[in-house]
């Protein structure tokens, strides 16, 4: 008997509503999650490991990690930030694109 069994990730959409890409300017960023799963005959069953989330561009598939060297490079500044969700934001932001709150 032969059994197939194995842990493997899965990316998961957290937020449907997108976001603009600091790299390539369109506005199809997502939160996502990467999960592992337990998978039995390439079937997830048992989420085993919860991943962190982060914002990825669909696009260019960079994630908010590496956009933030370049928002530095291009404001030549230091970038502002919610002061409630602590996210970073252009300065011509009024709300929080990522709680929605008025800066």
């Amino acid at each position: 008997m032969i059994i197939i069994a194995g842990v493997s990730p899965k990316t998961k959409i957290l937020d449907q509503n997108p976001r603009r890409c600091p790299l390539c300017g369109l506005h199809q960023a997502y939160f996502k999650r990467v999960d592992h799963y337990l998978s039995f005959f390439f079937i997830p069953l048992l989420r085993v490991k919860k991943g962190n989330p982060f914002i990825m561009c669909d696009r260019c598939q960079k994630t908010v990690p590496e956009f933030e060297p370049d928002i530095s490079q291009q404001t030549g500044d230091r970038p502002k930030t919610c002061h409630y969700c602590k996210m970073s934001l252009d300065q011509d932001f009024k709300y929080c694109p990522y709680c929605g709150k008025r800066i």
